[in-house]
This record gives structure tokens, C-alpha cells and sequence, in this order.
């Protein structure tokens, strides 16, 4: 169908975050978009306020290979560096990769490792401390970082006017009946606005709407209600704290990743990731606290998510036994917390409600949401606007995979999942 035979479409993405503005973008920006048609964006923060904003950044083009999301790998990096570039986004860059074995001292670590031609030239001179032995995991062909944030608010301020954002918290749909028997077409999308003092309305809005996309990320396992229980999106929250380290006044930051072994003395497991600013982001920390799908329908931690003190001074302690440098003159800029939604098969949710003509669900990316988000964006855009996904195959990320048959679509009587009889 051409864009200008279509109706004008209401379109309203719930999240945003990397992934729902990813969503939002491509949207925007499609050739299938109708004239005159309108695409919100409600988040109930602000946009990158969450993981979005706390996320390390980095992708891999070749870790998912022989997997169902090797497809999500290699289009997402494939399309991140014209996307950076088309949207002025300048914290993209490719860059090496080392494993680390942290604890220990000697000829085996980093020295070594400096006199070693292959490892010699992707050593950072800030990894000066005591390591144990030393092993590439990515030259730069196939391993990238960008700033989360910066990438989100890039695509807003390129798409301008294309896209609004409206802060609220989603409250739910309204609907009417659908074009099959028992099915139900979206209609507008309930939420409660946010005021300039950052504190929700007492009263409920209604953006008219004839699609709607969930991608809030932990808190879209809210969707089961407002989609009657037509999908059932079993979700986990794992809330993790991550500090980032200042640029040091006298001198550049190498520009290499590191993932680390375990580090039993402080129960860490550090990846590394200095950005092009100077500082230097570090996850993998260890002690997150895992949120259950009731707590996260009810918004735990939506508002605020603080870091684990105890947390940060394990990853502050690992990182400088592994870097002289930093043990003597480092400091911390910032220490914070965010949480990365995981289904029970560490797959995202990504396509059609069944019986609802006009939702879809783009959620639980688990850690790869960041390095996913253009082809997820992509990939939702072309199945909301053209009725199919060409560039990936989501058969494998259907959200009513773990939806009972006979619970799927509509209300009324059903046989094997099939509208059968009365329908109210």
C-alpha cells in the first residue's frame, strides 16, 4: 500500500529509551509513513533517563553469531556507524578489546603483554597495574562503542518535529472492536502526564491513536494488563551499579575495552570501556539485585535508581589493583544504577499482541538493547507500516511465546488459540 493511499496514522511509542526512540526514528523517517501522520513518544521520565542514559555503549558484531539474535548483531552494527554519522552523534568509534585476568603481578601480565607484538599495540597505557595473562578479544573491525545518551538525543533533534515527546507515566489503551471477530483496534493510548515539577497529574489523558509500540524497556511487562492478557511477558529486572571515572587533567585515554575474569577478592567482574570524552565507564560489578514482574508493573525504580555503595567501592578497589595510574590520582565523576530487562530465555520481545489490531511489543533486550537498537527500530517500523518485517526475521522474538494458546488474542470463546462462537 503507498503512502498515499494510506490513512494518516496516530502512532505512539511507550518508552524512551534507546529502543523506543530507535522505533520512533525509523518510523519517521520510512518511505511507508503516510502524509500527515503523527508519532509520539511517551516516556515517563525523560528521554535516556534510564538504562539509556547509564549504559555502557559497546556492541559486537560477531557475538551473537549462531544464535537467533546473530541476525540483531550484525544489521544493528552494520548500521550504527551511518547512523552516528547522519544523525552527529560523535561518541561513536571502533576500538580493540582484551580479556584481563585481574590479581595478578609479574613478567605474565602487563608487561608482557607490551612486548608481545600482536598485544603491544592494543595495550592502554593505563593498564599499568598488576594482570595476569592477557588475551584479544576484538581488533576494532567488529567491536564499537557509543554514548547511549548522546545517540538518543541525537535522533530526537534530527527527527524535529516529525516526533513529539510527552512525558507521563502509560496508564493503559483504549480500543474498540477490531476488523476480526474478537479482536480489538487500538484507539488511544491513557497515560498520566508529568508536570514541570517532575511530579504525575492526579488526572488521566488520552493521545488518540491507531498504533501503539511498548518499548519501556524492564517496566513494559505492564502490557499484560492493558492488553487484557492476551500475551503474558514474564520479565526480570536486574538492577546493577556502574561508576565512571574522571578524565585525568594531564593526559589521554587509550582507547582500548577490557573484559575481566572474575576477581574473587572483590566479587567483580569489571568490563572497561574508556569513551572518547576522557572518562572511563565501568559495569560488571557484581551484587545486582534482581526485581520481580509485580514490582515492575508498579514502577520500582522507574524514579529513582541509586548505586550500591558497597558495590562501588568493590569496583573502585578492583580497577585500581589493575591500574597503577588510576590508584594514584583517579576520580570518580559518577556512580549510578539502572536496571536491563530479562525474559526467562534472554530474548527480546519484538512483534505483533495477537488479537489487537495495532499493538506491538519491542522489550526485554536484556544487555544487547544498546547494541540492538537500530535494527530493532528498523525492523518494528517496517512490521507497524508495511505489515512485515524484511530486514529480520522475528519469528523467534514472538511476545506471546510464553502465552498459553488458548489466552492469545481477543476475548470470547477460543479453540486451539481461534475465535470461535460469541464474542463480547
Amino acid at each position: 500500500m503507498s503512502a498515499a493511499a494510506s490513512p494518516p496514522r496516530n502512532i505512539v511509542v511507550v518508552g524512551g529509551g534507546i529502543q523506543g526512540t530507535s522505533v520512533a526514528y525509523h518510523l519517521s523517517k520510512s518511505s511507508s509513513l503516510p502524509e500527515n501522520s503523527k508519532i509520539t513518544v511517551l516516556e515517563a521520565k525523560a528521554p535516556a533517563s534510564a538504562a539509556s542514559g547509564k549504559g555502557g555503549g559497546f556492541m559486537a558484531r560477531s557475538w551473537g553469531d549462531g544464535g537467533n539474535t546473530q541476525q540483531l548483531h550484525h544489521l544493528a552494527f552494520d548500521m550504527y556507524e551511518t547512523l552516528a554519522e547522519e544523525v552527529g552523534c560523535e561518541t561513536y568509534r571502533k576500538l580493540p578489546v582484551l580479556s584481563v585476568r585481574p590479581g595478578f603481578g609479574g613478567e605474565g601480565g602487563a608487561k608482557k603483554a607490551r612486548k608481545s607484538a600482536a598485544l603491544g599495540p592494543l595495550m592502554p597505557d593505563w593498564l599499568d597495574g598488576s594482570v595476569g595473562p592477557i588475551q584479544p578479544m576484538g581488533y576494532g573491525d567488529d567491536t564499537a562503542q557509543i554514548t547511549p545518551s548522546e545517540f538518543v538525543n541525537k535522533m530526537l533533534e534530527k527527527a524535529g518535529d516529525k516526533i513529539e515527546v510527552r512525558l507521563g507515566t502509560c496508564e493503559g489503551v483504549e480500543t474498540e472492536q477490531g476488523s476480526d471477530r474478537g479482536a480489538r483496534r487500538i484507539t488511544g493510548v491513557k497515560y498520566t502526564p508529568r508536570d514541570d515539577s517532575g511530579t504525575a497529574a492526579v488526572h488521566v489523558e488520552t493521545i488518540p491513536a491507531d498504533a501503539v509500540i511498548v518499548s519501556a524497556g524492564p517496566w513494559s511487562c505492564a502490557a499484560e494488563d492493558w492488553f487484557q492478557g492476551a500475551v503474558e511477558l514474564p520479565m526480570e529486572g536486574v538492577k546493577s551499579t556502574s561508576i565512571v571515572w574522571k578524565k585525568p587533567e594531564d593526559s589521554d585515554v587509550d582507547a582500548t575495552a577490557l573484559f575481566c575474569g572474575e576477581d574473587n577478592r572483590f566479587g567483580t567482574h569489571l568490563e572497561v570501556y574508556p569513551r572518547p570524552d576522557g572518562t572511563i565507564y565501568i559495569c560488571g560489578i557484581g551484587g545486582s539485585d534482581y526485581i520481580s514482574k509485580e514490582e515492575l508493573k508498579a514502577g520500582a525504580y522507574r524514579e529513582v535508581c541509586e548505586a550500591k555503595e558497597s558495590r562501588v567501592e568493590a569496583a573502585s578497589s578492583s580497577f585500581k589493583e589493575m591500574s597503577a595510574t588510576y590508584k594514584a590520582k583517579g576520580e570518580l565523576e559518577k556512580v549510578q544504577a539502572c536496571m536491563r530487562p530479562c525474559p526467562p530465555d534472554a530474548q527480546p520481545y519484538m512483534g505483533k499482541v495477537p488479537g489487537w489490531n495495532g499493538a506491538y511489543i519491542n522489550a526485554g533486550h536484556n544487555c544487547w538493547g544498546i547494541a540492538w537498537a537500530p535494527a530493532c527500530g528498523k525492523s518494528i517500523s517496517e512490521l507497524v507500516l508495511e505489515g512485515e518485517s524484511s530486514s529480520i526475521d522475528l519469528t523467534p522474538f514472538d511476545p506471546a511465546r510464553f502465552t498459553p494458546v488458548g489466552k492469545r488474542g481477543g476475548r470470547g470463546r477460543k479453540r486451539q488459540g481461534e475465535s470461535v462462537g460469541e464474542q463480547w
